[in-house]
């Protein structure tokens, strides 16, 4: 910790040397803000946000999170609560100096904490906010980002800290943006005894923020389920009696009548009523704001969905409501209490590697012990937000206890199930449930990948485009229900995008056969098909892969056998001239329309996972040499091109014309079935000798164009002329 704090300082000292100067008399050191800090506090001083009182919120946050951290510390050590043992936050405007202070009794920051959290050293936020701006986010994203502090900005013209933590002496930073900042040692102020004070200098315009009902309303909107009191310093004017005698006031009517001696009560009554008057009288005083019992102690039937997406905002500072909520409670041998969210969008870091692994902050009996607990959510629901409430587990708990704690595996199988139920009832909603897949799909498919046990329900989840749902995505359980009668199979194709796949080669036959083929299109389907090998009891089967069994009458398996013998001496000519760039030559079924295709193995990577893998930039070389596609070129017997190519190899299976049609063949082959060049130069050098024979040919070659119904004929005489001597030529 000590070097952190010093390698901190060593850093902000290099980068702000040219800018810094020091008073030797009240000791006022000059930073500069680091550059990318200032451009945000340019950005947020400088355009206009009608939405400006996000600021109250964020600021509140930043005081919970403090006081969080103390708590937290103070579970292991209670001393660190006697400078001061209340934990509280404060606010405090002031109409009289323009300025409104928040103030609150959390960890407070040392020396070092201000110069590298507040100016000098930029968090990993401060760009992504900037560049979301940019592209037309809402400011009040801002805390989402991690820089929440500086949206003080939008109201104030200076921002004074006063600060103390329990290592270090109180210090005041200041600044009015202006690209530097102050800190001094506190000497004279009001000592705090530990936490932070907030003074905003408010701009002219912006004295709103000074009225009493105006900040009651802000906490009620943006912090109401903040778990530590938030009080509001208020003055109140109220009506008081006073007698006479009390009164300052000497000139009063009655003191000048005579005194009359009284002899019944009533009389005596009246006359004590006359002596009495109703003056007003000022007095302040602290008033709670934040009221409400923690929203999740609550019954779920009992919370309206306004306070469901109150309480929400204020746990995520998330400027939109929530997608979809889960409020439920376990009891029996294990007690607790949750309330998850699903937001309506995904992070803007969601799979980086540094970020938090999850959003699900983690209380013991009402009390906040952490919000990074790796072993209470999956990684691939890390995109959930909520708290949990423990009444089993100990309060002091360590990290380290966590990881081995089967009351979290219990909390955790619990979390991860009713996650799921969550998602089903989006699902009954589709207006809903498309903005949450196309928000978390990938999630759904990582899902499927890491969870064995809940591998079949998250299938139920999956959606995609097919032949026959080209508007609509659609389900398995959906693709099931259209199934042909004696269909033993869910048909997929993976690719790069949907228009790649959607005229493949390897779909002609199904298209024909009037069989559903669904489109996996995003990278990491790959990952997740290759875990969930059936749904429903029927097997997931990838046309780009060998052995695509398609059922065939005795008819058609008599005359493919018959084929497959005339064509024999074909695919042994073809594998002979391509060598080892494919396994075998085959007669197949799979194609209509087009020549030839490319499959791989059953069990090796397909095209596309082979383009995956060769765009990972950290991949490990040595795994491709034996997972990389073992090809097989299957061939269409009824194609024009394939019969022309077997005359070819009847009257020469050596000639180069041969040769070079086969390349041909199966760079085309390579191309239309996902698979990448290995030697882009030769295959242009070849068609373009075909696009210069073509033009050499247009005179040349009209004696032997072929008839129009000749099918077999169709295909120009490669021999013929002086042009094919260019052609033999191509290797």
């Amino acid at each position: 910790g000590d070097f952190q704090v010093f390698f901190g300082l060593l850093i902000a000292s290099t980068q702000l040397i040219a800018t810094y100067t020091m008073a030797s008399e009240d000791g006022v050191e000059q930073f500069a803000f680091q550059a990318e800090i200032n451009q945000l506090m340019s950005l947020i001083i400088n355009t206009f946000y009608t939405n400006k009182e996000i600021f109250l919120r964020e600021l509140i946050s930043n005081a919970s999170d403090a006081l969080d951290k103390i708590r937290y510390e103070s579970l292991k050590d209670r001393s660190v609560l006697e400078a001061q043992p209340e934990l509280f936050i404060r606010l405090i405007p002031d109409k009289e100096n323009n300025t409104l202070t928040v103030m609150d009794s959390g960890i407070g920051m040392s020396k070092a904490d201000l110069i590298n959290n507040l100016g000098t050293i930029a968090k990993s936020g401060t760009k992504q906010f900037m560049q979301a701006i940019e592209a037309g986010a809402d400011v009040s994203m801002i805390g989402q980002f991690g820089v929440g502090f500086y949206s003080a900005y939008l109201v104030a013209d200076t921002v004074t800290v006063v600060t103390k933590h329990n290592d270090d002496e109180q210090y005041v930073w200041e600044s009015a943006a202006g690209g530097s900042f102050t800190i001094r040692p506190d000497t004279s102020g009001e000592k705090l005894g530990r936490g932070t004070k907030i003074i905003l200098k408010l701009k002219e315009d912006q004295s709103e923020y000074l009225e009493e009902r105006r900040l009651k309303d802000l906490v009620k909107k943006h912090s109401e389920f903040i778990q530590y009191p938030i009080s509001l310093w208020v003055t109140k004017e109220e009506d008081k009696e006073v007698t006479d005698s009390e009164d300052e006031s000497p000139a009063d009517e009655d003191a000048e009548k005579p005194k009359v001696e009284e002899v019944d009560e009533e009389e005596e009554a009246k006359e004590k009523e006359k002596k009495t008057k109703t003056v007003k009288e000022t007095s302040s005083d602290w008033e709670l704001v934040n009221k409400s019992k923690p929203i999740w102690m609550r019954k779920a039937d009992e919370v309206t969905k306004e306070e469901y997406a109150a309480f929400y905002k204020s746990l995520t500072n998330d400027w939109e409501e929530h997608l979809g909520v889960k409020h439920f409670s376990v009891e029996g041998q294990l007690e607790f209490t949750a309330c998850l969210f699903v937001p309506k969008r995904a992070p803007f870091d969601m799979f980086e590697g540094k970020k938090k692994l999850n959003n699900i902050k983690l209380y013991v009996r009402r009390v906040f012990i952490m919000d990074n607990c790796e072993e209470l959510i999956p990684e691939w629901l890390n995109f959930i937000k909520g708290i949990v409430d423990s009444e089993d587990l100990p309060l002091n708990i360590s990290r380290e206890m966590l990881q081995q704690n089967k009351v979290l595996k219990v909390i955790r199988r619990n979390l991860i199930k009713k996650c799921i139920e969550m998602f089903n009832e989006l699902a009954e909603n589709k207006e809903d449930f498309n903005k949450f897949y196309e928000q978390f799909s990938k999630n759904l498919k990582f899902g499927i990948h890491e969870d064995s046990n809940n591998r079949e329900k998250l299938a139920e989840l999956l959606r995609y485009y097919s032949t026959k749902s080209t508007d609509e995505m659609t389900s398995l359980r959906d693709y099931i229900d259209r199934m042909q009668e004696g269909q033993n199979a869910i048909y997929f194709i993976t690719g790069e995008s949907r228009k790649a796949v959607e005229n493949s080669p390897c779909l002609e036959q199904l298209k024909k056969r009037d069989l559903e083929v669904l489109f996996l299109v995003d990278p990491i389907d790959e990952y997740a098909v290759q875990q969930l090998k059936e749904f429903d009891g029927k097997k997931l089967v990838n046309v780009t892969k060998e052995k695509l069994d398609l059922p065939e009458t005795d008819e058609e398996k008599a005359e493919r056998e018959r084929v497959e013998k005339e064509c024999e001496n074909l695919c042994k000519v073809i594998k002979d001239i391509l060598g080892d760039k494919v396994e075998k030559v085959m007669i197949g079924q799979r194609m209509v329309e087009s020549p030839c295709v490319l499959v791989t193995g059953e069990f090796g990577w397909s095209a596309n996972m082979e383009r995956i893998m060769k765009a990972q930039a950290l991949r490990d070389n040595s795994m491709g040499s034996f997972m990389t596609s073992k090809k097989t070129l299957e061939v269409n017997p009824q194609h024009k091109i394939v019969k022309g190519l077997l005359k070819k190899v009847e009257a020469d299976a050596q000639s180069k014309t041969v040769k070079d049609l086969t390349w041909l063949i199966y760079d085309t082959a390579l191309l239309t079935s996902g698979f990448s060049l290995e030697d882009p130069a030769s295959f242009a050098g070849r068609i373009h000798r075909m696009i210069a024979l073509g033009l050499e040919g247009d005179d040349a070659l009209d004696d032997v164009a072929a008839p129009a119904d000749d099918a077999d004929d169709d295909m120009p005489e490669l021999e013929a002329g002086d042009a094919v001597t260019n052609m033999e030529d191509v290797d």
